[in-house]
């Protein structure tokens, strides 16, 4: 099969071959022809699995004919829960599209708004969009949705994780009914499919992978050890195993940095990205990281979806996450798209109850490989691998203060928001 059979017109064509990809993935196959016929479509499909095409090629194939755009308005509507994620989904619409006479922007928060209202006067075919500064935007009067054809929510399951149901309803709620739907997410959990019930209609459902698995290109393991030894550990297996590109993730934004600082004193040049730092920061870090110039880039979970890195070999959990799902996701940042990837979990004895919920999710135990030298003083218990199903998690009240996608317009500085007195 190849893309030209997929109905997709010669300007995106030679688009896609100037990438140097000539075979659809399974969820592009799919998700391609449903697209352009005008279905509303719910695809789960795994990261790494080409699925941000699988829905951007077949929108700039639909938008590139019909009613020219008009001023403040958008014809085709992108969510993302994420700064990150909103930058590559808009990467990957400048470059598919970039034999066509389309219009696209990206907005979210953590940057001047300024700025995005005014690109968004000539309009926009396609705007990428976090919740929060859309509805900042919205409010303004600086984004009209009249003329919108197509929306589609990317990583709906983790916009739900975030707390961004609220504005997701806000959003919905302005967009005209008559319109195609598209949910793309990782799994569709009770939750997405509670929210999809008034928002898609008669959809075609696409799943190309089984839910909460991993790559089978990712060789995966955990190294147990003592919560005082892992900085040395990890030090250890970058120098041994000359890892020259290494995703670290950390349960904790001061963890993060802390982490950074002690490996840049090893002469290992790392950085941390979580929410706290300024967009342009995070920006900057990815892309050093992206280019070599930073070897370790330390994050926090705001990275575990969205950041598409080609080819990264090595991705290590220097904390487990709380929530086992989490544990694909971060370890999907590697073997992307057919290649070979790593990931190893450092984890000690305090970790048990976590890694006990992911190897159930996997329905599998993960191999151990202790490290000479590393033994373990406060031992990790062997797994009893439990087949119960796991309980459904519910999805996170919106927290106070700043965070990815919330409406930032008041928070575009980097100072912290004076607080209210009480009423």
């Amino acid at each position: 099969m190849s893309f030209a059979s997929l109905g997709l017109s010669a300007p995106i064509l030679k688009a896609v071959a100037d990438q140097g990809y000539e075979t659809p993935s399974p969820i592009q196959a799919q998700a391609i022809p449903a697209v352009i016929e005008g279905k509303d479509v719910m695809a789960a499909a795994q990261t790494g699995t080409g699925k941000t095409a699988g829905f951007v090629l077949p929108i700039l194939e639909r938008l590139s004919t019909g009613q020219r755009v008009q001023g403040n308005h958008v014809r085709a509507l992108i969510l993302t829960p994420t700064r990150e994620l909103a930058a590559q989904v808009g990467e990957s619409v400048a470059l598919y599209g970039k034999h066509l006479p389309l219009r696209s922007t990206v907005v979210f928060g953590g940057v001047k708004i300024n700025p995005q209202m005014i690109r968004l006067r000539r309009g926009a075919d396609i705007l990428v969009a976090t919740p929060g500064r859309l509805m900042d935007l919205y409010r303004q009067n600086a984004v009209k949705f009249s003329q919108l054809e197509v929306l589609v929510l990317d990583e709906a399951d983790r916009m739900l994780d975030m707390g961004f149901i609220h504005d997701i309803r806000k959003i919905i709620n302005a967009l005209p009914p008559k319109r195609q739907t598209l949910m793309f997410s990782a799994t569709f959990s009770d939750d997405i499919r509670k929210l999809a019930k008034g928002l898609v209609k008669n959809p075609i459902e696409i799943s190309v992978s089984p839910r909460n698995t991993t790559v089978e290109t990712i060789e995966h393991w955990i190294c147990p050890v003592d919560k005082k030894k892992k900085t040395a550990l990890l030090i250890q297996l970058i120098l041994d195993n000359q890892w020259k590109q290494v995703l670290v993730f950390s349960k904790t934004k001061h963890g993060a940095n802390r982490l950074a600082k002690q490996l840049d004193q090893k002469g290992i040049h790392a950085t941390a990205i979580h929410g706290n730092k300024s967009q342009g920061a995070r920006t900057r870090a990815l892309a050093d990281f992206k280019k070599g110039a930073v070897r370790v880039l330390v994050a926090t979970d705001i990275a575990a979806r969205g950041l598409d890195i080609e080819q990264l070999p090595q991705v290590v959990n220097f904390d487990l996450p709380k929530v086992a799902e989490d544990y694909v996701h971060r370890i999907g940042r590697t073997g992307r798209a057919g290649a070979s990837g790593q990931a190893v979990s450092l984890v000690c004895s305090e970790e048990f109850k976590e890694l006990s919920a992911i190897e159930r999710l996997l329905k599998q135990k993960l191999i151990r490989k202790e490290t000479e030298g590393f033994e373990m003083v406060h031992e990790l218990p062997e797994s009893q691998l439990d087949t119960r199903p796991s309980r459904p998690k519910k999805a996170k009240k919106p927290k106070v203060g700043h965070r990815d996608g919330q409406h930032s317009a008041r928070n575009t500085s980097g100072q912290k928001q004076k607080p209210r007195g009480r009423r």
